[in-house]
């Protein structure tokens, strides 16, 4: 019997609703991986609510929890680490030290950090310190990086004037460590107002990606911790990156569809769990490059 995959994530929870973690766990277990969820924040909801209660976690708490897990024999099964939401930069260092702390006792494990510093219609929603913190630490010691535009911005300082200024940019942040890049939302000048796009940028080469934009009075929080989250679980699973690329539009287009029929402003993923597992629909990563 084939081996199922471990994964540490290390992002924010919400009680109620669906972000960080609560918007990532089910998603990567429904597709077959064993999630261990370590949250950085347990807020009531997420913020976009404009009001929530919750406690940050403190770091020395995060590199303690990745220790019990070696006491008992298990850090070596580690197969991945995802990290998310931060609270402080002190919390970002000490995941990077559970990181090295895992890839010490497991060297092919992966590490994807999606850098969540806010959203290109909302602008940046943490402090500078964690800002800084992604730009200045966290990319280098990433293998997977999921910025959203907003964040491939800040990563390269500047806007992008075209689809190609976007792909540049992606690419440019692989000099900085990561061996793949996964923008999970492309704003640019002259993009097509009724889709949604994404990019995914290697070494080996670059694949663009369109979806329908579908319409929202108020658009769902927590869909870039279900992409991130998805991509690293079917890698996780033997897809290759493009493969993962595919299935992650396709299962997040699921969710949003039966999100949007039940007019609901949270993710419905228990909804939706079946088509998470197994889409109806497919969309075609095209390769892209200049």
């Amino acid at each position: 019997m084939k081996r199922t995959p471990h994964l540490l994530a290390i992002q924010s929870h919400v009680v109620f609703g669906h972000a960080g973690n609560s918007a990532a766990v089910f998603p990567m277990q429904r597709v077959g991986v064993n999630v261990w969820p370590l949250n950085t924040v347990q807020f009531s909801n997420h913020t976009q609510y404009g009001q929530w209660t919750g406690e940050v976690l403190a770091p020395h708490q995060i590199p303690e929890l990745v220790e019990g897990i070696a006491a008992i024999g298990e850090l070596g099964n580690c197969d991945a680490i995802l990290s998310g939401y931060l609270g402080s930069a002190a919390q970002g260092r000490a995941i990077l030290s559970g990181v090295a702390r895992i890839k010490a006792v497991n060297p092919k494990a992966l590490y994807l950090c999606d850098p969540v510093m806010g959203h290109p219609e909302k602008g940046c929603s943490v402090p500078a310190e964690v800002s800084d913190f992604l730009l200045d630490e966290a990319v280098a010691m990433a293998d997977l990086l999921c910025p959203n535009q907003l964040e491939l911005d800040s990563f390269c300082a500047r806007k992008p004037q075209s689809l190609l200024d976007c792909l540049a940019m992606a690419r440019s942040l692989l000099e900085r460590g990561p061996k793949a890049v996964l923008v999970k939302h492309l704003d640019y000048p002259g993009k097509q107002a009724d889709g949604f796009e994404m990019l995914l940028v290697t070494a080996e080469g670059s694949w663009h990606l369109r979806r329908p934009l579908l319409a929202f009075p108020r658009q769902p929080v927590g869909v870039g911790d279900l992409t991130s989250g998805l991509f690293l679980a079917r890698v996780l699973l033997g897809d290759s990156l493009v493969a993962a690329f595919e299935f992650t539009a396709a299962a997040v287009h699921e969710v949003l569809l039966e999100t949007q029929a039940c007019a609901s402003y949270e993710l419905e993923l228990m909804r939706a769990q079946d088509r998470i597992a197994h889409p109806r629909v497919r969309f075609e990563a095209t390769p892209i490059g200049f």
